[in-house]
């Protein structure tokens, strides 16, 4: 008999023996994951039996509750049903805490926990590292560097710009609008953004707004009827090295009346609070916190702080779905984390003042040119993306006015 007759068996009864340890070691694994998830799910039930919340699968979580176009609805029914705050389960071992309070935003927002790494991190491709996604002395240091771009005296002459860009928009409105017809304006708005951005912070000297209209491809088309970013310091926003463009047909006197225009002011202000940019910002906690009414988390939870929560909790805003603009009546008292359309602590945005000024020139400039009313056969619908959106647009019924 040949060595490699005999050979072959042996080979073969040493292969068929490692299949059951390797069979056996891939069941010890399994095994050991299958602790391990465990322990992490008891340890979460118990760090968040405080925060109680509707019943949830223990492998789904409420993401059948959360569904991406009608995640708001559900949110709303927790803000009246749970005071403060509610946990949610995303998955079996996966869950945080969604927060809708004034004072649990106030302890929250006053401390330093870094921001969700699983939120942001899917930004970083699209935005780089910037000041959104920076944290620890990085951040500080990006922040610190271009804070003094955006003093409300700096920002002062792009005042004139912005309104150049807006009065582009609103002669593309006269050449679109017709007695029957709507116009979506998302569109519209978003390229005037666009082209304000451009000029006032790299002097670009074109106009996005109408080079790209000659294309006729924008999605604010009219149709017959019956949304500040952050990037490297190099990349952002260098203001101060700009000359102060204000000569425009609007001119001087428009940026100092800015100032002087309260009840615009209180209807920007009630738009932010009912439709807030950003509804919702993120944080992992790095220690232990314990809230106002002394319910209290350890370290390791995620924490979601839902600014569209807080804007229409009925415990801080009464009547919080109507449009209301004296609640910010001069000398109106309020929480000073009621109202946060731009986050708040350390970390607020940093181009709220720009954002401000920006949308005064809009509103005032359009309300001067044309009377506006909802089309009731296209109700906006919000939903949540990376910023608020609606979901079918945006569309107006205009008038010019004589």
């Amino acid at each position: 008999m040949s060595v490699s007759a005999l050979s072959a068996p042996r080979a073969l009864g040493g292969v068929s023996g490692l299949l059951p340890a390797a069979s056996l070691l891939g069941l010890l694994l399994l095994l050991l994951k299958a602790a391990q998830l465990y322990l992490r799910r008891q340890w979460l039930l118990k760090a968040l039996q405080q925060f109680p919340s509707p019943p949830s699968h223990w492998l789904y979580g409420h993401m059948q509750e959360f569904q991406e176009e009608t995640e708001l609805r559900p949110l709303l029914k927790r803000v009246e049903k749970y005071p403060s705050a509610c946990s949610r389960w995303l998955w079996g071992t996966k869950a945080l805490v969604l927060i809708y309070d004034p004072d649990y935003m106030k302890v929250v927002l006053g401390r330093s926990d870094p921001k969700s790494h699983d939120s942001y991190r899917l930004l970083i491709p699209w935005i780089g590292n910037g000041l959104l996604v920076l944290e620890g002395q990085k951040w500080f240091q990006h922040r610190r560097m271009l804070t003094p771009a955006f003093h409300y005296d700096i920002l002062k002459p792009y005042v004139g710009l912005m309104a150049d860009c807006v009065r582009v928009m609103l002669d593309k409105w006269e050449e679109l609008i017709s007695p029957d017809s709507h116009l979506e304006i998302l569109g519209h708005v978003s390229l005037m953004t666009l082209d304000t951005i451009m000029k006032c912070a790299f002097s670009h000297q074109g106009s996005i707004q109408t080079d790209r209209w000659s294309d006729q491809a924008e999605e604010g088309s009219p149709a017959e009827g019956g949304r500040a970013g952050e990037g490297e310091e190099q990349e952002a926003l260098g203001f101060p090295g700009h000359p102060p463009l204000c000569q425009s047909e609007y001119g001087l006197p428009f940026r100092d009346h800015l100032d002087m225009m309260p009840y615009t002011t209180m209807c920007i202000k009630e738009a932010l609070r009912l439709y807030p940019p950003v509804s919702f910002v993120s944080r992992d906690l790095s220690k232990p916190i314990t809230f106002p009414d002394g319910r209290s988390l350890p370290a390791g939870i995620p924490l979601s702080l839902s600014f569209y929560g807080l804007h229409h909790n009925p415990r801080v805003w009464p009547n919080p779905e109507v449009f209301d603009p004296s609640r910010f009546a001069p000398g109106s008292a309020r929480h000073s984390h009621a109202f946060l359309p731009f986050s708040g602590g350390s970390r607020n945005c940093i181009g709220k003042q720009f954002a401000m000024n920006e949308m005064k020139v809009a509103v005032a400039l359009t309300l001067l040119r044309f009377e506006l009313a909802p089309d009731p056969s296209r109700v906006p619908v919000p939903i949540p993306r990376v910023v608020l959106k609606s979901k079918n647009g945006i569309h107006l019924q205009l008038r010019k006015l004589l």
